[in-house]
């Protein structure tokens, strides 16, 4: 028997196998990376907004340590006018209280809390993977969840990349993964933020090493936005997989990467504007 989510409950241990090998690949990067980082590297500014390079790994140890049950440490000083909602509130606070932490000191605890986490993760049964509760994206079982967190923890780890000139990370299982989730929230994109017109079809050409690279149409159909198969495309969006991600998580805008050569755009070009404009699908 399937349960709501379209998955076996004797499956559930597969799926399951899969967000702990994507997330040790992308924390043992990110710690590999940040091991010989100089004093002004840690400070180095981030795209997202009131956080440097230390900060990111700041955030991963706080969302990891919360998973794992443990309280918000408490902050009483300011927490900047990047903190817009509760929600970035609570986050903020594990990063405020680390501020004064040297870089090498953060990053051996970022070691100490995955090794914790992945220890955990490798531990579950099929039946707790299947568990359903809360998410950030709302309740769902824990191995969606998991698959959450391989997407969040590898697109910082892009965010540290950058800032740091560092490029990779990419054409591996985290990569894979977090792309994906991009892809999947294209329709809602086409659909519903460009409102693209009926009959449209926007073709998406992804660049990138092994799984990252992916071709793929959403077609309007009904008053409805889904993938669809063959057909000329109204435009053709082509750019790299970390520009995919970056623009779906609002990272940087899609006049912006045009103005830098990094986005192709073939067909009705005002269409193809109006979507890159609403890429960012990021709560």
């Amino acid at each position: 028997m399937a349960d709501d989510d379209g998955v076996g409950q004797g499956d559930w241990l597969t799926r399951g196998r899969a967000p702990p090998a994507a997330l040790a690949e992308t924390w043992a990067s990110l710690a590999e990376i940040c091991h010989d980082l100089v004093t002004q590297e840690w400070a180095l500014p981030t795209e997202c907004p009131g956080w440097d390079v230390q900060d990111q790994i700041s955030h991963l140890i706080g969302i990891e340590r919360m998973i794992m049950g443990e309280d918000t440490p408490v902050w009483d000083g300011p927490l900047g006018d990047h903190v817009k909602n509760d929600f970035a509130a609570l986050n903020e606070k594990w990063i405020a209280v680390r501020r004064a932490e040297p870089g090498p000191a953060v990053q051996a605890e970022f070691v100490e809390v995955t090794r914790a986490r992945l220890a955990q993760l490798e531990a579950k049964t099929a039946e707790e993977w299947a568990v359903v509760g809360f998410s950030p994206v709302g309740d769902t079982q824990y191995a969606h969840f998991m698959e959450t967190r391989v997407f969040d923890t590898w697109v910082h780890e892009q965010d540290v990349r950058l800032a740091l000139d560092r490029p990779g990370g990419s054409g591996g299982l985290a990569s894979s993964s977090g792309i994906g989730q991009v892809e999947a929230a294209m329709g809602f994109v086409v659909g519903k933020k460009a409102a693209a017109p009926e009959g449209s079809v926007v073709h998406f050409e992804i660049s990138g090493p092994a799984d990252d690279a992916r071709s793929f149409s959403i077609g309007v159909e009904g008053g409805r936005a889904r993938p669809v198969a063959g057909g000329d495309p109204s435009v053709t969006l082509s750019m790299s997989s970390i520009d995919f991600v970056r623009l779906g998580c609002g990272r940087s805008t899609g006049a912006d990467l045009e103005a830098a050569g990094r986005i192709g755009v073939a067909g009705d070009a005002a269409l193809g504007r109006q979507i890159l404009g609403v890429m960012n699908f990021m709560f």
